[in-house]
């Protein structure tokens, strides 16, 4: 589903279809893997004789990623490597999908079985009992995806015409009836982390919190989701002190949008989301060094990844009710910033002392997660799962690629496990009392940062414990370092805007959805 949004520029992927026959003439993936005597072809579906011999001829390994294109009888092949043979897992087909899915873009000028150049070829993806239909449609879409921006086409040609899109390319996935429905999953989770991916991608001059919102609303119509903007009148009226104190010193002042699913029926099952949205950080005036400082346009990836999670529970009609709180704002500089030794007073009354203004994701947070656990309509929820690039602290603890889980301790490891089932990596992180002192303030009832190098991840969740009520079951995803990309792809994932943790959440929307209707 191709959302009809207000972006200067959309990520682009190859059509991926479902059908029982494969079309004549297209090219073909097929995997290989690594095994202990050497190449393995262990799914047969599609291979021609002679294309082993070939393969290892051309020195293939079935190493994790490596692609190797080879023609056998006037036939396009892409083998492309699943790793070692005994250790093949679904992430290991996604990444394997992901890599050949990035060599579609240098398809025209391939001869296929007509003999004709200077075409964009059909690739045929095989898809077997024993990969499963899932991995294989989310690495194709997923791996896909290239941003090229705003790129003038002769910038594009400059660059040698390659942006990494497979323009044109159509993947036919082959497989029975009663696959359909695992595809059709597949392709409502990989499409909505690529809209997640496009909002991240999307500049901080063109994606503010006005404009932000407008794009939520956009999408909400389109997906039949219920929508409600807050603009700075209402967040002044209604008490929303920590919104409205990071996005004081913006000419752009702050929205917070309230996104609604109703699938509950009967079940009564309630889930929050909560996503920062910090459509760019300067830091305020404690402001962050100017090195690499333009990545943060991706300060509002949790607010993304909630967007697209509530989306893909509506497109997969999951039988749960979902509310997403999304906080918009920008944290700048000015004469009317927030200073640090302010004291702000949140929604629901609980004050903050401001000791760096840079804390500032918590603040927007604080403020969405008290007003959420509040619920609709008297409903309170049972769930809240919030998400945000919160910390530098995360990317020091964990490195860039494995998200940091805190919160209520059976469903901080459950959240967790469903992030590392789907191939976002993520790891349970403790909330310690010895930390509760660091956060205390003479002024206010508590700091928003204990200002110092040590355990700033957990100081973060610590510090968002506190707007949470008792009863409720709450999930903290640090997400700094995964949701963006300042390196090469690799796998199903593109330089710059990842999309985690969306696959996390949906994930672990279906299982509680599965829990309350006995599935």
């Amino acid at each position: 589903m191709a959302f009809d949004i207000s972006l200067p520029a959309r990520g682009t992927v190859p059509e991926v279809r479902f059908s029982p026959t494969a079309p004549s003439g297209a090219a073909r993936i097929v995997p290989v893997a690594k095994g202990e005597d050497g190449l393995e072809l262990p799914v047969t579906a599609f291979a021609a004789p002679g294309l082993f011999d070939a393969l290892v001829a051309l020195g293939a390994t079935g190493s994790a990623s490596e692609t190797v294109r080879l023609l056998v009888d006037d036939t396009l092949y892409i083998a492309t490597g699943l790793g070692a043979a005994d250790a093949v897992d679904d992430d290991a087909v996604r990444r394997a999908y992901g890599s050949a899915a990035r060599t579609l873009a240098g398809l025209k000028g391939e001869t296929g079985q007509t003999g004709q150049t200077g075409q964009t070829g059909s690739v045929e993806a095989a898809v077997s009992c024993e990969f499963g239909v899932g991995p294989v449609v989310e690495g194709l879409i997923l791996g896909g995806y290239a941003y090229a921006g705003q790129k003038s086409r002769a910038g594009r040609d400059e660059a040698g015409g390659s942006d990494g899109a497979a323009r044109g390319v159509t993947v036919t996935v082959v497989g029975s009836e009663d696959q359909r429905a695992a595809f059709e999953r597949a392709v409502v989770i990989a499409e909505s982390t690529n809209l997640a991916r496009d909002l991240v991608n999307t500049p901080a001059n063109h994606l503010y919190p006005e404009s932000y919102a407008r794009v939520m609303r956009e999408v909400a119509q389109q997906a039949s989701l219920d929508v409600e903007v807050l603009d700075e009148a209402q967040l002044e009226a209604e008490g929303f002190g920590g919104i409205l104190a990071v996005g004081r010193g913006s000419a752009r002042p702050p929205r917070l949008v309230h996104l609604s699913w109703d699938g509950a029926a009967e079940s009564g099952t309630s889930v929050a989301l909560v996503g920062k949205g910090i459509t760019f950080d300067t830091g305020g005036i404690s402001l962050k060094p100017a090195a690499k400082m333009e990545e943060m346009i991706s300060d509002m990836g949790g607010s993304a990844a909630q967007l697209a999670a509530i989306v893909a529970a509506a497109r997969l009609a999951l039988p749960v009710r979902v509310d997403a709180w999304l906080p918009l704002a920008e944290n700048m500089p000015s004469g009317t910033a927030t200073r640090p030794g302010d004291v702000i007073t949140h929604y629901g009354g609980l004050t903050s002392e401001i000791i760096n203004t840079d804390a500032e994701g918590r603040l927007v947070l604080a403020d969405a997660i008290a007003r959420a656990c509040e619920g609709t309509g008297g409903a309170q929820p049972s769930h809240l799962i919030e998400t945000a690039t919160l910390t530098g602290a995360q990317l020091v603890a964990l490195g860039t690629r494995t998200a940091g889980v805190m919160g209520s301790d059976d469903f901080r490891d459950a959240v967790a496990e469903a992030g590392r089932e789907v191939g976002e990596r993520a790891w349970a992180m403790p909330l310690l009392d010895e930390h509760v002192e660091e956060l205390a303030s003479p002024v206010a009832d508590i700091r928003n940062t204990h200002n110092a190098r040590t355990g700033g991840m957990l100081f973060a969740g610590l510090y968002l414990s506190r707007f949470v009520p008792e009863g409720t079951q709450w999930v903290h995803i640090d997400v700094a370092g995964p949701a963006w990309n300042g390196g090469s792809a690799h796998g199903y994932t593109p330089a710059r805007a990842t999309g985690a943790p969306v696959r996390t959440i949906v994930e672990t929307l279906t299982r509680l959805a599965g829990e309350t209707s006995g599935a």
